[in-house]
């Protein structure tokens, strides 16, 4: 059971020698293609304003951003990609202020505080007496301040892991208090020396008259979780700088994910195995449309996102656990990505309570393709769970470190395979802003079905490291990741190693390397990467489907493809992956694929349907995929008998090869 303690102690080690080594090569990593906006709001006599709503658009119109001022008058928008906006600012009491026209500058927090001026008593009446001081922690409706703040913040999707999953979370503002003299005329700590150039143009004031502005200067949020720096670099977050849309209730999100894959074994039924991203060769697919967004007022906090297309149906079958018992859990679920509710606590740095089906980020690969550097991740992601149900914990002592501890039905289920639930959780840290760390580590859980006594250890840890980024030249950005994954199981006839007893070993150990560069303003980019698994028992090996066959049948029986302990399975893969991403909503991608297992594992030219059943015109599931199959279709038993084919065509066998080669082009949309 030290197991993941000690991997995650020696990942940490490793980390804090990577960063005594390499400050030089982080160097060109500073430059930031971001700016954001943040001042104060104040009435006359210089009177702090709380409660404001602050509107911020794009001079063109095609961005829209709200925030609040908080118990000090305090507003603040980030991640804004530079251009012209306008900013307008609404409370009670005073007439509606504007500015017309302002300039935001990459890597500058430009400084515009709001004057709201009296209500002339003679033309309008008198005004609502000023709010009562509120807390740190709430605003004029009651909200939480900073609830909204981040709302704002780029989507921080599998994922979830490596931001706050899948959107990044509200924190406590009650370290704020109102700005230090001089706080906004200095640079922020992180990036003293970057060239940035001051506004080009001075800013027009709400009020005429009014003393001009600060002149811009970079500002840093150093109390929201993950907000200090541009995070859009790593694998398995969106690369999202703005939201097209959001409110003080809702903020929706849309994701389209098309896909035509060719598989050069060309299967007569169009069927892929081995994946859980592709399922249909050689045909335009849906693999997902997800329709959903993110819910918070007065710190609730409620996600929901749909899966519908092949997701729908693939995603289930992997999950063995809601053959259990009755109501049809894999109807109940399918077609929900995620789904849960939940409560932010204003302590530290912000702590969030959720319950439902949230995502996993084991395997460092966001579930959502469009997050990823790569469309098919290599074994290490894929054959690990997207998914869990469950209470999800999530507590930020810092700005730059995230513990989420787990308490789930097991590994990647909607229901418990068996009577023990599993524990489990994840360590997020982001100690400089070209360092990312991502240890998860499962265990307790008996996840095997009609193995109730077999119990699973695994621990996944990850880190990426951008090590240049200069926006100037052609060559914008390059970034690495590596993850490495250790599992076993025990008991009920396995063992984590050979046993005296002769209990086969059922273990995993797997690893997978991915290098990304951008080009032209991160407007192409190219990954090449692949992976590498070693699993003797096959009990994380996604099931080919096979006459039907699901993981749920699997338990039972697997006649072709068998899940015998001591059977191997020992896999590798590489793919190049070219991506043309014109605007921050879209990704046309262009990957190929080389796939090789040690044992006939993938879909070949004949395909894994059995043929006609009882005169049906065509090959189809016979509905018993636990027996073997006739070549009339007929089912021929969980065992072969000598003859048990003799009168129906003798048996069928499944079309499997060890190499497996794709290509296949993609079009994301992510709003």
């Amino acid at each position: 059971m030290k197991t993941p303690f000690l991997l995650a102690a020696a990942v940490l080690f490793a980390t804090s020698t990577i960063q005594a080594q390499t400050p030089a090569v982080a160097v060109e990593s500073k430059p930031v293609s971001v700016g954001g906006i943040t001042g104060v709001v104040r009435g006359p006599d210089k009177v702090s304003v709380a409660g404001a709503t602050i509107t911020i658009t794009r001079a063109d119109g095609s961005g829209l951003w709200t925030t609040i001022s908080d118990a000090n008058g305090i507003y603040s928008v980030s991640n804004l990609a530079p251009g012209e906006y306008r900013v307008t600012s609404q409370a009670d009491g005073f007439p509606d202020a504007s500015i017309a026209s302002l300039q935001i500058v990459a890597g500058k927090a430009t400084r515009i505080d709001v004057a709201m001026t009296a209500v002339d008593a003679k033309a309008s009446p008198a005004p609502s007496p000023a709010p009562a001081p509120l807390s740190a922690s709430t605003n004029a409706a009651g909200q939480n301040t900073f609830d909204r703040l981040i709302r704002r913040q780029p989507v921080m999707s599998r994922n979830p892991a490596l931001t706050n999953p899948p959107v990044a979370e509200p924190v406590s503002t009650a370290s704020l208090g109102a700005p230090p003299a001089g706080a906004f005329d200095k640079p922020a700590a992180a990036t003293p020396d970057l060239p940035f150039p001051a506004n080009p143009a001075p800013q027009e004031q709400a009020q005429a008259g009014a003393a001009p502005a600060p002149p811009a200067t970079p500002e840093v949020d150093n109390v929201t979780p993950f907000a200090d720096y541009d995070w859009t670099w790593l694998n398995g977050n969106p690369r999202n700088h703005d939201v097209a849309f959001d409110s003080k209730f809702f903020t929706p999100e849309i994701r389209a994910d098309l896909t035509y894959t060719y598989d050069f074994n060309h299967p007569v039924d169009n069927s892929m195995g081995g994946s859980s991203e592709l399922f249909r060769a050689n045909e335009i697919q849906l693999e997902q449309l997800g329709l959903g967004g993110d819910f918070h007022w007065d710190n609730v906090r409620a996600r929901f996102m749909t899966q519908f297309g092949g997701y729908s149906t693939a995603t289930i079958r992997n999950d063995g656990s809601y053959s259990k018992g009755q109501w049809d859990l894999a109807d109940a679920d399918r077609y929900l990505a995620e789904a849960y509710g939940g409560y932010h606590i204003n302590w530290m740095h912000g702590m969030n309570i959720d319950a439902g089906i949230f995502m996993s980020y084991i395997g460092l690969f966001s579930y959502y393709n469009y997050d990823n550097w790569a469309y098919q991740p290599s074994y290490v992601s894929s054959n690990t769970p997207w998914f869990f149900q469950g209470i999800r914990i999530q507590i930020f002592p810092t700005h730059h470190l995230k513990l989420e501890p787990w308490i789930i039905n097991g590994w990647q289920s909607y229901a418990s395979a068996n009577s023990r639930k599993g524990l489990g959780g994840q360590i997020k840290w982001t100690p400089k802003p070209w360092f990312n760390l991502v240890s998860n580590n499962y265990g307790l859980g008996h996840d095997d079905l009609y193995a109730p006594q077999r119990n699973r250890l695994h621990t996944d840890n990850s880190f990426e490291f951008k090590f240049y980024e200069n926006q100037t030249k052609f060559i914008s950005k390059n970034a690495l990741t590596f993850t490495g994954d250790l599992g076993c199981e025990w008991g009920d006839g396995v063992s984590c190693h050979n046993s005296k007893n002769g209990n086969p070993k059922q273990s995993f150990i797997g690893y997978m390397i991915y290098e990304r560069t951008w080009f032209k303003h991160d407007t192409y980019a190219i990954t090449f990467g692949g992976g590498q698994i070693n699993n003797p028992g096959r009990y994380l090996v996604l099931i080919p489907p096979i006459n039907g066959e699901s993981a749920a049948s699997a338990a039972i029986n697997s006649p072709y493809f068998t899940f015998n302990p001591g059977d191997p399975f020992k896999a590798w893969d590489t793919s190049v992956t070219f991506d043309y991403m014109p605007r921050q909503w879209i990704t046309f991608r262009f990957e190929g694929d080389y796939r090789h297992a040690n044992v006939p594992y993938w879909s070949g030219a004949g395909g894994v349907t059995p043929p006609a059943f009882l005169g049906s015109a065509t090959g189809t599931n016979n509905g018993y995929p636990t027996q073997y199959v006739c070549n009339d279709g007929t089912p021929a038993g969980m065992t072969l008998a000598p003859g048990a084919c003799s009168g129906n065509g003798g048996v069928w066998y499944p079309d499997l090869k060890k190499n497996e080669i794709l290509l296949d082009i993609d079009l994301m949309v992510k709003f």
